[in-house]
């Protein structure tokens, strides 16, 4: 297996190196216009640069009028980052190198409510079986990352006051990881992940709501193109209340919240009680493929009541899109009937360039989003 090694980049030489890994740049010209550094400044850093094996310089590259310049990128020694999306009965795995691209994606069976102890010395084992398989020979891990479906503090790494992961309360996430590996460890909670990948697909848009319909219900949010955590619970709509003609009492200890209602968690309850068993949200999906009607009604009930909470933060944010992912984005009758709500309930100004779609990023939007966000603690 390759070693595990901090990345060696001291002052501005990490601002470059994202410019160059994040394809922003592709040369030095190019650096000293995005970083506002002296042409001089920026030939110093990457002569470093270059020297440390970080990049490679070969050539030649756009040309922005006179001689081509010669072309930067990063250099495939460069190293790897190992991610995690932990999700409540499974974990999808990636290595990626550090420019965000995989080098190998692998899903698991897990269950979260094993405890963190278990489930984090797992997935530590896990990244190390990941990086000895598919690492490139001689290539460093260079920072180890994972999502948790929980609240997690920011400032600690810590879970915060999760649903349905009993034991895992305040438990130091980050701390237990880095006592694995002696790098940089990123914890977020994976619908925000999710919105930093989902981000990248969106190029024309600098606000978005991105919706994790999936067992539970999350939104991350990210407000002139850089991820909004507020102090760790920003776009938790999962406990918003909502109205409607039953009550029912919700995991965190309040009644008739929104992810009581609408998560794949209650819509698995409440076909149970109508004798149709499915042991994941995409068994609904698949139930609503078929057009079984108690799945299709209770998928249809569920986006409307997504729909009627994000109609008020709509009006209160006025985002350029908000995309719907998570397994359950793949049922249609759910993102029409939030988009239904939304349109019917927000205020014209606030849905006139409006668009509600399906997340792009795919499955492995939340592994992509914790690369990028990784390389910046990195670096």
């Amino acid at each position: 297996m390759s070693g595990t090694q901090r990345l060696p980049v001291t002052g501005a030489q990490g601002e470059l190196l994202r410019l160059v890994a994040t394809g922003q740049a592709e040369s030095r010209a190019d650096l000293a216009r995005l970083s506002g550094l002296a042409a001089s400044s920026v030939s110093l850093r990457v002569e470093e640069l270059l020297e440390a094996r970080l990049l490679v310089e070969e050539g030649p590259g756009t040309s922005r009028g006179g001689r081509r310049p010669r072309r930067l990128r990063l250099a495939p020694g460069a190293g790897v980052l190992a991610v995690a999306d932990l999700g409540a009965h499974h974990a999808r795995l990636g290595l990626l190198d550090l420019s965000g691209t995989p080098l190998a994606v692998e899903e698991h069976v897990t269950d979260i409510a094993a405890g963190p102890e278990t489930v984090l010395d797992w997935l530590a084992g896990a990244f190390e079986d990941l990086v000895a398989a598919h690492a490139p020979p001689g290539v460093p891990l260079r920072g180890v990352g994972t999502g948790i479906p929980g609240p997690v503090d920011p400032a600690t790494g810590r879970v915060v006051s999760p649903s349905r992961m009993p034991g895992w309360n305040n438990y130091p996430v980050a701390d237990h990881l880095a006592g694995r590996f002696d790098l940089p460890v990123l914890v977020e909670n994976d619908a925000n992940l999710m919105a930093v990948g989902e981000a990248r697909h969106w190029p024309e848009a600098d606000n978005l709501m991105v919706v994790k319909a999936g067992t539970g219900i999350g939104c991350g949010v990210i407000v002139g193109g850089r991820l909004h955590r507020g102090r760790g619970a920003a776009g938790d709509i999962s406990h918003v209340r909502v109205r409607t003609d039953s009550s029912v009492m919700c995991s965190c200890g309040h009644p008739d919240c929104l992810e009581a209602y609408a998560s794949g968690a209650a819509l698995m309850a409440a076909l149970a009680e109508a004798g149709i068993h499915v042991d994941r949200p995409a068994g609904i999906v698949g139930l609503v493929g078929d057009a079984v009607p108690e799945a299709t009604s209770l998928v249809r009930a569920a986006g409307r009541l997504i729909g009627e909470v994000l109609t008020v933060l709509v009006n209160f944010f006025n985002p350029d899109v908000v995309a719907v992912g998570g397994s359950l984005s793949a049922a249609e009758p759910l993102i029409t009937s939030i988009r239904a709500a939304v349109y019917e309930r927000c205020l014209p100004l606030a849905t006139r360039d409006l668009e509600i779609a399906a997340a792009r990023a795919g499955r492995d939007a939340a592994l992509l989003g914790a690369g990028a966000l990784l390389l910046e603690a990195v670096l």
